[in-house]
């Protein structure tokens, strides 16, 4: 494929991304009463680790003493990528909106920020300063509704504060992906990191099992599995890796700002969830912070 084929095919999929991971959350909306949160989340990095056997398991096994010489990362990486990231979000997903998830989770650029500033020591200037403030007060006006008596009375949704803990989670698995070193090559640390992720959510996922909740083998089941294996996890993460590997991470980075647009937007299609003027004033202070906290001036 020829350079300007590439481009075109970038640009496409940097189009259709966002929908693939705003896919996650809409499912979470769909089947929370449906499939429990931990049992959601195991079996859906089962199966996207099965997708992904055929293409790093040689790999994986070839490894295999460089992947234990490396366990306590993969299983701190899979706890916050697969567990927290997965099984709390889901949690959350049972009582706040998609339009929520997503408008929170689209801050994680900026605790990405600001948690490299605070313990790797990266410098923060005024301006991404003046973004993190931003994007923090955008938060902060979703989870409260934009009421203030909210905050002052401590009358938080338990599902927003449950996303916003995932969403940390996802800003942390992100710095430790970058800051902890890996001989492993990035596809087959990735799978490493799933059967991390798995083994951490395992006695969580039987501890659900045992205490009456467990992941019913009926047709909605399988079909919520499947999807978020094969589009939110694998498809979502080769079409990220492609558009990053022809634009670059700077360009790629615009995935940040319409991911809560298409999850609202979705959600308001597919769901009936309403856009409340909340959303709206969150939208208005979160993006503009990620531009300018993560943007680099020329």
């Amino acid at each position: 494929m020829n350079r300007s084929a590439e481009l075109k095919l970038a640009y496409a999929l940097l189009a259709i991304a966002p929908a693939l991971f705003a896919s996650n959350m809409l499912t979470a909306r769909l089947v929370h009463d449906i499939v429990p949160p931990v049992g959601l989340a195991f079996w859906r990095w089962a199966v996207t680790l099965l997708l992904l056997l055929p293409i790093v398991g040689r790999d994986l096994w070839r490894e295999r003493r460089q992947a234990l010489a490396e366990w306590r990362d993969l299983l701190v990486l899979g706890a916050f990528g697969m567990g927290v990231c997965g099984a709390v979000m889901y949690i959350g997903a049972a009582t706040t909106s998609a339009s929520n998830i997503g408008l929170i989770y689209s801050a994680s650029p900026i605790l990405i920020v600001l948690i490299t500033g605070v313990f790797y020591g990266e410098r923060l200037t005024p301006r991404q300063g003046c973004g993190i403030a931003l994007s923090l007060a955008g938060v902060l006006a979703i989870i409260v509704k934009g009421d203030p008596a909210v905050l002052l009375s401590f009358g938080f949704n338990q599902g927003d504060l449950w996303v916003l803990c995932s969403t940390i989670a996802w800003a942390l698995y992100a710095v430790l992906l970058k800051y902890r070193p890996s001989k492993l090559a990035m596809m087959t640390r990735f799978g490493a990191v799933i059967i991390g992720g798995l083994i951490v959510l395992l006695p969580f996922y039987l501890w659900e099992t045992a205490s009456g909740r467990p992941v019913q083998p009926n047709r909605e089941t399988v079909l919520a599995i499947l999807f978020l294996a094969c589009v939110a996890s694998f498809a979502a993460y080769q079409v990220y890796a492609k558009i990053q590997t022809v634009l670059g991470a700077g360009r790629t980075g615009l995935l940040m700002y319409l991911v809560p647009l298409y999850t609202s937007g979705l959600g308001y299609v597919l769901l009936d969830e309403p856009i409340r003027l909340y959303h709206l004033l969150g939208a208005a202070l979160v993006l503009p912070g990620i531009y300018l906290a993560t943007v680099t001036r020329r």
